[in-house]
């Protein structure tokens, strides 16, 4: 039982193994270091991890590529240039090194949002294959029945994130249809060409008929979204992933400053009208933590003064958070003075 988890606070966690996926894309896997049989999660959620940096504890958010009931955990990370955290752990994080890890969430998930009929689309590019290759391998573990089609975009088959589990997955399971759409097939038997709306109907028997997952890149996720709506997909059968956070508008005419207040470590901070809530109390220094930044996985969750803010999610609060004032820092603006605890 990992019980900081229950009150919204990191565990520690070692890294046990590390192997590269691609040159720019590693696996970790990382054991709890409190003792635990299992960890539980739902396939295609993910975990907030935090490293320390420069004397500096950042967190950011990972998908979970292993599938749950196991002692350990495997995320698959995908060096971002300028990213600080992606960076430090595909180049320096080494095997017995500690990370924290916050409790796994995300409402892209199979089990929040099963299959309607045993029938699944499960539509990745590039690092989006993450959540849902945990997917599979899930309901090929628990579901004999389910039919799945596995469509992946990448550049060549040594740029493929799991390549060869992949086609062994493909050879083992006569239910799983691997379908890789590839910039350059090189000598495999694999697709070559770009996705668009004939290469989804020409890959994808019986359409109609399936659930869609989908993660990836922004615009690799619209143009996908996109098609369906152009075959008169039912999208209630649709569901995707995504960390790009929703910017709340703010008048251009407004230009005052308003003040953040934070008893609890005895500061008063100047700040424009619109600044984003989050960056404001990373910048102070203030214990907050800023996984997802897209208002998905409730980290930065802190209490403010009634219409102080405008927030662009809350979808990990409960109706009584935002009875009691609670908001997500990460997608809120301040629009007036305000007070900031961390209750």
């Amino acid at each position: 039982m990992l019980e900081k988890w229950h009150n919204h606070q990191p565990e520690t966690f070692v890294c046990i193994n590390k192997w590269q996926q691609t040159p720019d894309t590693v696996t970790i896997e990382l054991q709890p270091q409190v003792n635990t049989e299992s960890i539980d999660f739902k396939p295609g959620q993910f975990v907030s991890l935090g490293i320390r940096i420069d004397n500096k504890l950042l967190f950011r958010a990972y998908s979970i590529s292993s599938i749950p009931h196991r002692s350990t955990l495997q995320l698959t990370i995908k060096r971002v240039d300028g990213g600080k955290v992606s960076t430090y752990l595909v180049n320096t994080l080494t095997i017995g090194d500690n990370v924290q890890l916050l409790k796994p969430t995300g409402e892209f998930n199979c089990i929040d949002h099963p299959p309607k009929n045993q029938s699944v689309l499960l539509i990745s590019a590039g690092c989006g294959i993450t959540p849902v290759y945990s997917m599979a391998k899930y309901w090929l573990e628990h579901n004999a029945n389910i039919d799945i089609c596995f469509i992946h975009v990448a550049k060549s088959p040594s740029q493929t994130l799991f390549f060869e589990q992949l086609v062994q997955l493909n050879s083992e399971h006569s239910n799983f249809n691997l379908q890789l759409l590839l910039k350059d097939k090189a000598d495999t038997e694999f697709h070559q060409g770009r996705l668009n709306q004939q290469w989804l109907e020409q890959l994808t028997p019986n359409l109609h008929q399936r659930t869609v997952y989908l993660c990836g890149p922004e615009g690799f996720m619209e143009d996908v979204s996109h098609y369906l709506q152009q075959l008169n997909f039912n999208m209630a059968q649709f569901f995707q992933e995504s960390f790009t956070p929703t910017i709340a508008p703010v008048a251009e005419e407004v230009t005052k400053t308003v003040n953040v207040d934070i008893p609890a470590f005895s500061q008063t901070l100047t700040v424009n009208h619109g600044d984003n809530l989050a960056t404001t109390l990373e910048n102070a220094n203030l214990p907050i933590l800023v996984a997802c930044r897209s208002g998905v996985c409730g980290s930065c969750r802190c209490k403010v003064t009634p219409n102080s803010v405008s927030s662009t999610s809350n979808m990990t609060l409960t109706a009584e958070d935002i009875e009691q004032g609670y908001v997500l820092a990460c997608s809120s603006t301040i629009i007036d003075n305000t007070e900031v605890s961390f209750q």
